[in-house]
């Protein structure tokens, strides 16, 4: 297993392998978790989803991390770090993920404060965002609670479809000199 990059009060973050499969195929196969990507993932969406976080490892040092329970090491999500378009330019991004079952129990808001501060305070950003779909008032609920401010917003085309998303932001605090 992965060694923790990131530890909260009750989760660990951590880089996925591919022995997280099967648990990931939970999330992501579920059409109601997937809402927010138009529906349930196929097994080679699944398998393009985890090759693509691995490929962010090895590319940036960090992606959508494997969230785990801090008492037992199950995988319940997803949160981390990546670059994403927006606009005509890359923007770092602080995303989540979370098996339904988990939902409702502050765990987005616990490692997303987390992921943005690991921007600020370990990769030195001056900002993050998060990009989130118009219809995901849970997510942008969770933007908020971390310290992020809507920006704006833009039409994304994923899966055939026309889907706007609001961009969440929040600065690095300028310290006195």
């Amino acid at each position: 297993m992965s060694a923790m990059i990131i530890k909260t009060n009750r989760l660990g973050l951590r880089e996925l392998t591919q022995d997280d499969f099967p648990a990931l195929c939970e999330m992501l196969k579920d059409g109601e978790t997937m809402r927010a990507y138009e529906g349930a993932f196929s097994d080679d969406e699944a398998h393009e989803w985890l090759d693509r976080q691995i490929a962010r490892y090895k590319k940036w040092g960090f992606g959508l991390w494997a969230a785990v329970l801090a008492e037992s090491g199950r995988l319940i999500g997803q949160c981390g770090l990546t670059m994403q378009p927006w606009k005509d330019r890359e923007v770092l991004e602080v995303g989540w993920i979370f098996n339904r079952a988990y939902w409702h129990c502050g765990y987005a808001t616990e490692v997303g404060a987390a992921c943005k501060a690991y921007a600020f305070d370990i990769l030195g950003a001056a900002e993050v965002c998060s990009i989130i779909r118009d219809t995901n008032t849970a997510s942008q609920n969770v933007a908020l609670r971390i310290g992020m401010t809507k920006r704006d917003e833009w039409t994304k085309h994923y899966r055939g479809v026309e889907m706007p998303h609001f961009r969440y932001v929040a600065a690095r605090e300028q310290k006195d000199a």
